[in-house]
Order: structure tokens, then sequence, then C-alpha cells
């Protein structure tokens, strides 16, 4: 499976870059986020990849649940994909855009790749193992090395969101103390945990489960994690949920070892 999914990654960000170097126009969805041909197509190719590949497990992706396209049942087994995360990222010329495909089991992030195609970073995570992935001009895959959280040091490197960041954000990131501030767009924050970059990466903004599952599940391979404001890890597959739409994520902390725990303000292993 995590072979599909890097092969799918690949030719999905081949088609993001295409469209980047081409220019696109630009539309807004009902909530005014922004969407581009980009992230149709790299959508497409990975639907079309996953349903042929596992024809019964439900995907669960952007758009298409933009659109109302949503599985009636995700007991068990489901993907979540992300075909172009950080479009504002991709809109304004930035670099840190990824593509994102991630398996969900019973709540938990089990399998996931995140590639982000213009700065050819590839992480890649399944249970008990994260990579780093190297590839060449043409989308080849030339190495791979093993990747994990470090052991927090002071001062913390914390990870910020590059065009999302809020005042509880802020404030979080003081009561911390001396911290060094990374910022980042998309999935990649939860990347930068997992290869021991970074330490804490506090989200008290807007996110979708297709946001975070993919990098979420290369932290947790890792030996990182996410968690809610309560720690309690973060869960997946939210429907019917009576303060918000399916899908919506509460704010969380991911964190790698011994960095800010869920509850705010307080230091414990992830």
């Amino acid at each position: 499976m995590l072979e599909i999914f890097e092969r799918l990654a690949l030719a999905a960000g081949r088609e993001v870059m295409r469209v980047f170097h081409a220019g696109c126009a630009v539309d807004r969805k009902s909530d005014a986020s922004p969407v581009t041909e980009a992230d149709r197509e790299s959508e497409k190719i990975i639907l079309a990849g996953l349903r042929a590949a596992f024809p019964d497990i439900p995907c669960v992706a952007e758009e298409e649940a933009s659109a109302g396209i949503v599985p009636p049942d995700l007991d068990g087994a489901f993907f979540l994909i992300d075909p172009l995360d950080g479009t504002k990222e991709f809109v304004n010329r930035r670099t840190d855009f990824t593509v994102n495909i991630a398996l969900v089991r019973h709540g938990v992030p089990e399998v996931g790749v995140v590639f982000a195609p213009c700065s050819g970073q590839f992480f890649s995570g399944r249970p008990g193992r994260a990579e780093a992935i190297e590839v060449d001009g043409d989308y080849q895959i030339t190495s791979r090395r093993p990747i994990s959280v470090r052991t927090a040091v002071q001062p913390l490197a914390v990870v910020a969101s590059r065009s999302h960041n809020t005042p509880e954000t802020e404030a979080y990131i003081r009561d911390l103390g001396a911290a060094e501030i990374v910022s980042v767009g998309s999935s990649l924050k939860f990347c930068l945990l997992a290869s021991a970059e970074a330490d804490v990466y506090p989200r008290f903004g807007r996110t979708m489960e297709w946001d975070t599952a993919a990098g979420d599940a290369v932290l947790r391979a890792a030996g990182g994690m996410t968690r809610t404001l309560d720690g309690q890890p973060l869960v997946y597959g939210k429907r019917k949920q009576s303060d918000d739409e399916d899908f919506a994520n509460p704010h969380f902390i991911a964190s790698g070892k011994n960095g800010a725990s869920g509850k705010t303000g307080e230091a414990s292993p992830a």
C-alpha cells in the first residue's frame, strides 16, 4: 500500500508542478477558500489509482467532499486525501505546498505520505517506521533513510503556520518560554517534527482531517503524537459533530519526545 501511495503522490506532484509553471485561474469554494486546476487534477490521479488498487476501501478527498461526495459508511478503514495542501502557498508562488495521502483505520492515521513537489521533500510513514525519501528531477525515488522524532531540549523549536497563525497560537508559544519559531506551510509542519528538526506544532486554528492525516501518520510512525487540548490522541473519521461540520478537527498540539502535551502549558512524553 505504501508503495502505491508513493507512486500516486509522485504522479500527482508532477501534475501539480505542471500547473504551477503554466499558471492557472484561482476559483473560490463555498467557504471562500481557493481551489485551482492543480487541486482538481491531482485529486483525479490519486482517486483513480486508489480506487483501482483498493476498490473496497472508501475514499474521502477534499474536493469531492467540498462537492458533497462522501462515502456513507467509514467504519474500519478509509483513505483521506488532500491533493494540494497549502493552496494559498501554491497561489502565492511559495514552495511548501504538499500532496497528502493517508490510510485511517479505526480512527488512527496508520499509513501516510507527504510530498512537496516544488522542494522535492518527501516523507512516508507506516506503523513502526518513518522515512525521508530523496527524489530526482524525473520524480524517481533515488534513496530513503529512516527518521525519528528527537527528545526536546530548550529552547524548543516550535513550528507555526505561515498562513493561519492565531492569537491563541502566539499565546501558547509565549507560555512555553524561550522558543525558536519555524514558520512553514502545509503538512510539512508534522514532517519537521518527525525528522527531528522541530519539537512542537500547536494548532489553534481551523483544520480538516485531510489537512492533517498524512502528516500525522508520518509523525506517529516516527515516534511522535498529535493530541487534542484535553490530552487525548486526535482521532479521524469524525462525523455528526454537535459543534462542527464533518471531518473538522479540534485544536491540537503535535509533538515529538518530551514536547508539549495537549494540555496547554504542560510537558509530557509524546
